[in-house]
């Protein structure tokens, strides 16, 4: 199962949107032009565009374009992330490619995120929708807070499953959440649909972010893009590590803590036997399917179409993927 097998229901819409963020990307300073190409041209799933024509066309939209600039708008949003995540990280690979911050520096990756996130508010009041405003705002402000949260809880291998699991939701799966409830908006649902369509995006975000987690320690590189146990050089207390500190033997936990809490690679093939040992990975996903199937337990409101079979079987695909 792969990511592309969602395309078909949407592919010109796809296309559409892929338009308009090359359009969007205009700028006359060059160099914003340059760093802006080079991290939304390299590839990615384009999952929360898609998320947000899916859920349009389950609600019934089909008033006009404002679905292509906001699946644009919420690509750009993700994409600033990204610029800003790998700065903090300190990262040098994301997708199998160089980071643009290892590429053009500092600097430059974090003003061209800037530059990013002021063009998604430009093409998000062009929709002139204060719902969708509204939704939008509230999102990056807390998608800002969960990067804040994740900074405070590296090196804390205190840290436990509830308190991690905000973070989840803080940082990743809001903007799921945000792009599944535009959809709803533009598509006139009731509030019922609306609030369903939100909660089935938090509830993917946050299987695929648990997912992300068991691919670090499990998945092969030339899928993934990024190396085995980027997370626990970062010393980020990710599920499975919090699993093996709550659950493995006094051995194991003590690796992981010192891993944690030093960073670095050093202590990489004992943390990684304590993970497959102790069942870690497998709790993790357990986790990650709950998430899904409560995602698809929110669509209940919506009406069935083919649009709903769509993100049911997304639903299915953020726990069977393999990268």
């Amino acid at each position: 199962m792969r990511m592309e097998q969602f395309y078909g229901l949407i592919g010109p819409d796809m296309s559409a949107v892929d338009a308009v963020i090359r359009e969007s990307l205009y700028s006359d300073v060059a160099l914003v032009r340059q760093v802006a190409e080079y991290i939304v041209q390299g590839g990615g799933k384009r999952l929360r565009p898609a998320l947000v024509l899916l859920a349009a066309g389950a609600l019934g939209y089909d008033k006009g374009t404002f679905h292509h600039q906001l699946a644009a708008v919420i690509e750009f949003i993700h994409t600033a992330t990204l610029l800003h995540d790998d700065v903090v990280d300190g990262s040098e690979l994301r997708r199998g490619r160089e980071t643009a911050n290892a590429l053009f520096g500092n600097a430059a990756s974090v003003l061209v995120g800037d530059f990013l996130y002021s063009r998604a508010f430009q093409m998000m009041v062009a929709v002139n929708d204060m719902r969708v405003m509204q939704v939008l705002s509230n999102a990056t402000n807390v998608i800002a807070e969960g990067e804040v949260l994740q900074l405070m809880n590296c090196h804390d291998a205190n840290l436990d499953e509830a308190a991690y699991l905000k973070v989840i939701r803080y940082k990743t799966a809001k903007l799921f959440e945000a792009a599944a409830q535009l959809g709803a908006i533009i598509g006139g649902g009731c509030p019922q649909a609306e609030a369903g369509m939100a909660a089935y995006g938090l509830h993917l975000g946050t299987a695929f972010q648990l997912i992300d987690d068991v691919l670090d320690y499990s998945g092969a590189e030339d899928e993934t893009g990024k190396h085995l146990g980027d997370d626990l050089a970062e010393g980020k207390p990710t599920l499975p590590l919090i699993f093996v500190l709550r659950n493995g033997s006094e051995a194991q936990a003590a690796a992981v803590r010192r891993a944690i809490e030093s960073g670095g690679r050093d202590d990489f093939p004992q943390v990684l036997a304590a993970i497959r040992a102790s069942g870690a990975l497998e709790y993790t996903r357990r986790r990650a399917e709950t998430e899904a199937q409560l995602a698809s337990a929110a669509l209940a409101p919506v009406t069935a179409s083919q649009y709903k079979d769509s993100l049911l079987e997304l639903a299915l695909f953020a726990v069977a993927r393999n990268y």
